[in-house]
C-alpha cells in the first residue's frame, strides 16, 4: 500500500505551507505529493491526472480539505466514486473526520459513511446554487416591475450624432474626428455608428440607442 497526497492552490502566488504542514504526521514521500497551481473548477489538472495514473487498489489518498480536491460537488462525486469504487483506493480528508473511507471499527465501512456525507454536501451545494439563481431572477423581476432601470445609467447622445454618421459614411471625416467633435470616446461612437449603418441598411428595425440613450464608454 502506498500513501499519496494531493495539494492544490489556484495560483502560484498562494501559499501551500498550511496544506503541506498538515501532511507531516503521515510521513508521505515527497515523490508521492502531487501539487497543482490551478483553479478547482474542473479536474483537467496535470498533477491530478498523474496522481490518478499512480493510484492503485489499497492505496490511500490524503487531502487537507474537500475544496482542495475541487469546487464543484457534482464533479467531486464522480472523482470520488472513481477513486474509491473503480480504483478501490481510500481517501482521507483531514478537515472532515467523516470523509475517511478506511474501514472503521464495527460493521459499517468508512466508505459507506463517507459516501453519505459527501452526497449531503453535494446536495447542499447544488441547492445553494439554485437558490442563488432564483434570488437573482426574483430580484431582476422585482426591479423591472417597479420600473427600475437595470445596468448603467444612460445619457442622451449628442444632437448632431446622426449628422456625424452621415459625414463619416460619405468619407468627409473619420470616426475619430467625429468622436472628438461629439465629445465621446471613439469606441462609443464607432459602436453606435455601426448600429446606425445597420439600421439604415434595414438589417435592424429600430434601436433605442440611436434615439438617445447610451452608456458612457
Amino acid at each position: 500500500m502506498e500513501c499519496y497526497a494531493y495539494v492544490r492552490v489556484s495560483t502560484k502566488e498562494q501559499n501551500v505551507d498550511r496544506q503541506i504542514f498538515a501532511l507531516k504526521p503521515y510521513n508521505i514521500p515527497q515523490k508521492n505529493i502531487y501539487l497543482d497551481y490551478q483553479s478547482g473548477k474542473d479536474f483537467d489538472r496535470p498533477a491530478y491526472k498523474k496522481l490518478l495514473k499512480r493510484l492503485k487498489q489499497g492505496d490511500l489518498l490524503i487531502i487537507k480539505s474537500i475544496d482542495r480536491l475541487g469546487r464543484n460537488y457534482n464533479d467531486i462525486l464522480v472523482q470520488w466514486q472513481y477513486i474509491t469504487k473503480t480504483v478501490k483506493a481510500d481517501i482521507l480528508v483531514l478537515d472532515m473526520e467523516l470523509l475517511d473511507t478506511r474501514v472503521k471499527k464495527g460493521n459499517l465501512t468508512g466508505t459507506l459513511i463517507a459516501d453519505l456525507v459527501l452526497q449531503i454536501f453535494a446536495y447542499v451545494a447544488q441547492t445553494e446554487r439554485e437558490f442563488l439563481r432564483q434570488r437573482q431572477a426574483e430580484g431582476i423581476a422585482a426591479a423591472k416591475a417597479s420600473g427600475k432601470r437595470l445596468g448603467r445609467i444612460p445619457i442622451k447622445m449628442p444632437d448632431d450624432f446622426k449628422r456625424m454618421c452621415v459625414e463619416c459614411q460619405e468619407g468627409k471625416i473619420s470616426t475619430r474626428i467625429a468622436a472628438e467633435h461629439l465629445g465621446i470616446s471613439h469606441t462609443t461612437f464607432y459602436r453606435r455608428y455601426k448600429i446606425y449603418l445597420l439600421k439604415k441598411e434595414g438589417k435592424i428595425v429600430s434601436d433605442s440607442r440611436l434615439n438617445g440613450t447610451h452608456s458612457k464608454a
